[in-house]
């Protein structure tokens, strides 16, 4: 079999379930779901603010992102979410999709979107509006808004007192932090503006080293020596995504930072730093003690 041909056999596999699928009215936050059991939750904080809710023996699924919880590990994992297959959402035999803004391919949403059971997009922002926005929405569409309007209260609460602690202890001085994603074949895959790591960074009380771009891109040496940073911050996961601490500030570039030559590393996991959920006021009282101390 060429190449091409399984491309097309993909892709007619994808028109058929498509076919196969009713089209019903896709869930916003707003159309509030009739407590329907058997829901597949795509996006690691959409699983857990699920969890938060009580409604975590619901789940069916989940996909690679959702690791909190440490029970959802036991659950069908349906892939990651911003590669998924129809096929593998729709072998659990799910009654609800909850999928986080940004999930894909868009192909694979389009046959999710139009199966014949209700699909809610959640949506993500990296501030404090954004959680309670996104508590909120996953409360509509498992049919638990009032547990959703108390929970989002509480995080805000929460969130708000945070965010005065990390600016109290910034005031002297704010850090300059440079979030990497990566250093794999020693090129550094860097976090600018507009990203999950741009807004916990802010919330954190620190500075993101990085404004010239959205999104995350690729590293000059002289572009990471400009930027300057005070503090490192990267996932804690290992592989080509996680340089030891050692071998990371002593990279040319990085070693001629003042992150490098104190060598200021921060490492968290990923989904309690980057989530925008539940234990976000958490990862930003930690961040911020990691930063400033106290």
């Amino acid at each position: 079999m060429t190449r091409g041909s399984i491309v097309l056999g993909r892709r007619s596999l994808l028109l058929a379930l498509a076919a196969m699928a009713p089209t019903l009215a896709v869930g916003t936050a707003g159309a509030e779901a009739d407590e329907p059991d058997r829901i597949a939750s795509l996006g690691g904080s959409v699983t857990e603010i699920i969890f938060a809710l009580g409604a975590g023996d619901r789940v069916v699924a989940r996909d690679t992102t959702s690791s909190f919880p440490p029970e959802v590990e036991d659950l069908p994992d349906v892939g990651y979410v911003r590669a998924l297959s129809p096929e593998g959402v729709l072998s659990v035999s799910p009654g609800l999709i909850l999928a986080e803004e940004g999930a894909g391919p868009p192909e694979t949403i389009n046959v999710l979107k139009n199966a014949n059971l209700p699909y809610f997009v959640i949506p993500d922002a990296y501030d404090r509006a954004g959680v309670v926005a996104k508590i909120t929405a996953v409360g509509e569409a498992i049919g638990e808004l009032a547990k959703a309007q108390a929970l989002a209260r509480d995080i805000d609460d929460r969130l708000q007192a945070a965010q005065a602690r990390a600016a109290a202890r910034g005031a002297d001085q704010r850090k300059r932090v440079l979030f990497i994603l990566s250093t794999q074949n020693d090129r550094i895959l860097a976090s600018g503006m507009g990203t999950a790591a741009a807004g916990i960074i802010a919330l954190a009380g620190g500075d993101n080293a990085v404004t010239a771009f959205d999104g995350y891109k690729p590293l000059t040496d002289e572009a990471v020596i400009a930027a300057a940073p005070d503090v490192i911050l990267m996932m804690d996961r290992g592989g080509d995504h996680g340089a030891a601490a050692a071998e990371l500030v002593a990279m040319p570039a990085v070693s001629l930072t003042p992150a490098g030559k104190t060598g200021a590393v921060v490492r968290m996991d990923g989904l309690y730093l980057l989530g925008f959920g539940p234990r976000t006021a958490d990862a930003v009282d930690e961040l911020s003690s990691a930063l400033y101390g106290g």
